[in-house]
C-alpha cells in the first residue's frame, strides 16, 4: 500500500468525532482547524498539499498541489499528525457541525471518490486530495457545487462529513436515482452524474424544491445526506431575529402567509 495503515473509531451520534490510532511514524493528513485532541507524542506539521507522492517533488510542484485545493474553496496549508513516540498514539478530529462521519476505504471503491468540496474531514498519509472538473455546462452552473468537486485517490482510508443521516444506496447498470443537487455527498467514479431541469415551472416556483435536481446513475455507489449545511443555516438565519426589515417577529401578518408572505417580503 502506498498510503500508511491506520486504526480508528468513532464516538458519538449526531456530533461525531473519529479517534484515529497511530503506530510510530504512521501518520494521518486533516484539513487546518479539525483537530480535536492527541497524544503527548503526537507530532504536528503544516504542511503545502496532503503529503501524498503526488504531491511530491520540488517547491513548485507542491504549490501547485496546494493551489488546487485554493480552487475548491479549502485552506492552502493542510496539517500532518505523525506519531514520533514507540508506543501506539492518538489523534481526534471533530465533526464541523451536527451530521455523520463515513469512513471510506479508498482501495475497495477501485481508488477514488468524488465528493463535496467541504465534505473531507481527514485521511491516512498517501491519500492525494484534488480537484474533480464538471464538463458538462448545466452540472457546473446549476449542480449545487460549482463546476469543481474534489476527488480523493490512493488505496487508504478517507473520512468525510455530511450533515443530518446519510445514507448509502448501490446503483445497478442504467439505474438512475434523482436527489436534491445540495443532498448528495459522494460517489464512485463509476457514477454518471448530471443536472436536470424538474420540467414543470409551477412545481418549482410554487414546491419549493428548486428548477433543477441531480440524477445518477450507476453502476456505482452514492453517498446522501438528510441535511445539507446551507439548508441549516438558512433556517437559523430566517429563524433569528431580523432588524431594520419590514417582519418585526412572529405573528404578523406576512408571517401567517408563510411562503406567500416572503414574496410580498422581498425574500
Amino acid at each position: 500500500m502506498n498510503s500508511h495503515e491506520i486504526d480508528y473509531t468513532i464516538y458519538g451520534d449526531d456530533m461525531q468525532f473519529v479517534e484515529i490510532e497511530l503506530d510510530p511514524k504512521e501518520s494521518v493528513v486533516a484539513e487546518a482547524g479539525g483537530m480535536m485532541m492527541m497524544s503527548q507524542y503526537i507530532g504536528m506539521e503544516t504542511i503545502f498539499g496532503d503529503g501524498s507522492k503526488n504531491s511530491g517533488g520540488g517547491f513548485m510542484d507542491k504549490l501547485f498541489s496546494a493551489g488546487k485545493r485554493v480552487i475548491t474553496g479549502e485552506s492552502l496549508f493542510m496539517t500532518l499528525f505523525t506519531n514520533n513516540g514507540h508506543g501506539k498514539q492518538q489523534v481526534s478530529f471533530a465533526s464541523p457541525y451536527p451530521g455523520k462521519i463515513i469512513p471510506l476505504d479508498l482501495s475497495e471503491f477501485g481508488g477514488k471518490i468524488i465528493c463535496q468540496k467541504d465534505a473531507f474531514l481527514c485521511a491516512a498519509k498517501g491519500v492525494s486530495i484534488g480537484i474533480e472538473l464538471q464538463r458538462k455546462l448545466g452540472t457546473g452552473f446549476f449542480g449545487g457545487e460549482g463546476f469543481i468537486l474534489q476527488k480523493l485517490e490512493g488505496d487508504g482510508i478517507t473520512f468525510v462529513h455530511a450533515g443530518g443521516t446519510i445514507i448509502k444506496k448501490d446503483l445497478l447498470p442504467g439505474e438512475t436515482l434523482k436527489v436534491d443537487t445540495g443532498c448528495l455527498v459522494a460517489m464512485t467514479k463509476t457514477i454518471n452524474y448530471d443536472i436536470q431541469y424538474v420540467g414543470n415551472i409551477k412545481s418549482a416556483v410554487f414546491g419549493g424544491e428548486g428548477l433543477f435536481y441531480a440524477a445518477v446513475t450507476g453502476p456505482g455507489s452514492v453517498w446522501i445526506q438528510s441535511l445539507p449545511f446551507s439548508r441549516l443555516a438558512s433556517r437559523v438565519f430566517a429563524a433569528a431575529p431580523q432588524t431594520g426589515g419590514s417582519r418585526k417577529g412572529e405573528g404578523s401578518a406576512l408571517d401567517m402567509l408563510g411562503g406567500l408572505g416572503n414574496l410580498f417580503d422581498g425574500n
